[in-house]
């Protein structure tokens, strides 16, 4: 299983099986070829019977499981001992290391075939290492009339979940087609069909619930969410719409106990067909890039900015000599279209930005100190995970706060008590930064020495030790700068500023924060 926590549930995403009843195969035509399903599509409103939908379709959906193996240390007591301990009814501790032994486990999960010699599409953390120090022995496919293969991992691509399998059969196999999934309406009838819990051949009805949903698995969610059943051991499993087409990748479900509660997510068949065209021909798969960190605007931020709140994303950070960078892109920057789409909470702008073609020009539209402008970025391809790490310079570390009473002489006398703020701030010394354990040589700020947790930057989750770069994309390398901006902030009656804030080496974050009355 792999579990998104969110707000007040977790998403969890699990793998799937399925056993069907295979039908005859005779012509090499897909199951869901046009005209082959007429018959079995419900007449127009409540559907009579899915039937012969679902017995079209079925042996085209597979069940997947894999044999997996991780070595685990060996645990001994010294000879005796053990026996000691249970001859006196007491608990056998735990002995030291002496060797490691091989644990084996597995998964199940669901998939399609898409082609009669045997290509079939699922979710890649179905087929995935359950952990990091796990390897997958074997992968094997089961049709419906239970005849096992073998299979190949062709190609997977983590960012989208999805994977590419390959199984060498006798005899043409049943397969399915997708279908156009932007034409895909809040209330239609779709169709999901895997093995949940184990209970394979499981097929559930339902209805479109949303489209474009951005449930924060991934950079790239677009989700169809559906009240179709959806439960543990779906994953990977095809979503049908009523004429049969594949339209989404059941993956995903918001539930508090694991079970279904009718929120279920599928990857939509536009998102999966060409990285399943990329995986197949084995290349890469490409994505648009452009360097930057983003930021959701939520309310503070907004208000700081004297912006909508649903439109646009903020740009964190900046990579230096990045496409963004080159084209005249700033931290603080709110994007609010690219190529002519608007950049929403359904359609953010790394969505936007990975489907543009690489080396093509866009045009971005942002707002800059309340003004918009227009530049045109070059799309780059995106770099791997590995290569975005060290392009960023990411570290883990986690800073230490500085003691009370322990500045050094250089920093003593600096503190400044920002009541509008309510922090007490001193200006961020050499000395204070490696306390911090800073690595960025000469960075400039304010280090946050005091916060009253009943602020509204207490509540937000600015502490001890934060370093407050810039307050309305002013820089504030001291207590009286940062004290001038707030000022002017207060004259021009505003409530609210706009913190750039960093903590230890993470990247930066803006944070709305409201003034205090006074």
């Amino acid at each position: 299983m792999r579990y998104v926590y969110g707000v007040t549930a977790a998403i969890l995403l699990g793998g799937a099986a399925t056993t069907l009843t295979l039908n005859p195969v005779g012509a090499q035509t897909a199951q869901n070829e046009p005209g082959a399903i007429a018959a079995a599509t419900p007449r127009p409103g409540a559907p009579m019977s899915f039937a012969d939908l679902a017995e079209r379709l079925q042996p085209a959906v597979v069940n997947i499981s894999t044999r997996q193996s991780v070595q685990v240390q060996q645990r001994r007591l010294p000879p005796g001992l053990e026996e000691f301990f249970r001859r006196f009814g007491a608990p056998i501790p735990e002995g030291e290391g002496d060797g490691s032994v091989t644990q084996r486990g597995g998964s199940l999960g669901s998939g399609f075939i898409i082609s009669p010699d045997g290509y079939i599409v699922t979710n890649n953390h179905v087929v995935a290492p359950a952990r990091s120090d796990a390897v997958v022995e074997q992968i094997t496919v089961t049709l419906a009339d239970r005849t096992e293969y073998e299979a190949e991992v062709v190609g997977r691509d983590e960012l989208s979940d999805l994977a590419v399998l390959k199984v060498n059969a006798d005899q043409p196999l049943p397969f399915v087609r997708f279908g156009d999934s932007t034409q895909v309406r809040v209330g239609d009838w779709v169709v999901a069909i895997g093995n949940p819990f184990g209970l394979g051949g499981t097929v559930t009805a339902g209805i479109v619930s949303a489209v474009h949903r951005n449930i924060g698995a991934s950079l790239y969610d677009r989700y169809i969410q559906t009240d179709a059943s959806i439960n543990s051991g779906n994953s990977g499993g095809p979503m049908f719409d009523l004429n049969g087409n594949v339209i989404g990748i059941n993956t995903a479900l918001i539930s508090p106990t694991g079970g279904n509660v009718g929120i279920g997510f599928a990857i939509p068949a536009e998102q999966v067909r060409p990285v399943v065209e990329a995986l197949r021909q084995g290349e890469r798969v490409r994505r648009g890039y452009v360097g930057v960190g983003l930021q959701s605007i939520d309310e503070g931020v907004a208000a700081a900015l004297g912006i909508d709140r649903n439109r646009g994303e903020l740009i964190r950070t900046v990579t230096p000599g990045g496409p963004a960078d080159r084209a005249g892109v700033r931290q603080g920057d709110v994007v609010i279209s690219v190529a002519g789409q608007p950049v929403t909470p359904d359609q953010t702008l790394a969505y936007l930005v990975s489907r543009q073609p690489v080396g093509s020009r866009v045009p971005f539209e942002l707002i800059r100190d309340g003004q918009r402008r227009t530049v045109t970025v070059t799309i780059a391809e995106r770099p791997t995970e590995d290569e975005l790490a060290r392009l960023n310079n990411l570290e883990p570390d986690e800073p230490s706060v500085p003691e009370p009473g322990k500045e050094d002489e250089q920093s003593a006398g600096q503190r400044s008590t920002q009541g509008s703020l309510g922090l007490s701030v001193q200006t961020l010394t050499p000395d204070i930064a490696r306390r911090l354990q800073i690595s960025e040589p000469g960075l400039r700020g304010v280090v946050v020495a005091a916060v009253d947790p009943e602020s509204d930057a207490g509540q937000k989750g600015i502490r001890a030790g934060d370093v407050i770069l810039s307050i309305n994309q002013t820089v504030t390398p001291t207590p009286e700068a940062a004290a001038q901006v707030i000022a002017a902030a207060r004259r021009a009656g505003r409530n609210t500023v706009l913190l750039l804030v960093r903590r230890g080496n993470t990247p930066p974050a803006f944070i709305g924060v409201e003034l205090t009355r006074g």
